[in-house]
């Protein structure tokens, strides 16, 4: 059994740096399409009234499309066998550790999204920690990521984590 870390020292010097940058701008109709794909037929993504009458200006945004509005497309030759481009995450490698797995997500929403809002994520490397488990060593990788409408607006961030494992 091997003692060395899981976490390689390019990756580690990386704490605290920005990750991932994009900007993308909110539309009516490609959210209204994801949300009708998903199964979201709430209608403040809908009815302008029922908007309205809820005290929004218009139709508002899922909260949770924002961040499909800024990904950027990834051909399929471009994914990682897992099935993830690296490009969100700041493409770290932990070459002792390169299988990739989700650790789970917590968003918090501040204000609503419209059509043609530009938003801008910022993705900042939290933590890199190399922790134990049932199955073994494995690195679990944090991640802060804000969302910020044209005006500079704080409309949402999320707190997202990955396991990484050899």
């Amino acid at each position: 059994m091997s003692t060395e870390s899981l976490i390689d020292e390019e990756s580690a010097a990386r704490v605290g740096s920005i990750a991932a940058t994009a900007i993308g701008e909110v539309n009516r109709r490609d959210w209204q399409r994801w949300a009708a794909a998903v199964g979201d037929h709430n209608p403040l993504w809908f009815d302008a009234d029922h908007a309205r009458a809820n005290g929004y200006l218009d139709v508002i945004c899922p909260p949770l499309y924002l961040q499909y509005c800024v990904l950027p497309v990834t051909p399929l030759t471009g994914l990682r066998p897992d099935g993830s481009s690296g490009a969100v995450s700041g493409s770290l490698a932990f070459p002792r550790a390169p299988k990739r797995m989700a650790g789970g997500e917590s968003t918090t929403f501040h204000l609503p999204a419209y059509h043609r809002d530009e938003i801008e994520m910022v993705r900042t490397i939290s933590s890199i920690v190399e922790k134990q488990g049932r199955s073994g060593s494995f690195v679990l990788v944090t991640w802060h990521t804000s969302y910020r409408n044209q005006r500079r607006d704080l409309v949402a961030e999320a707190t997202t984590s990955m396991i990484a494992k050899p």
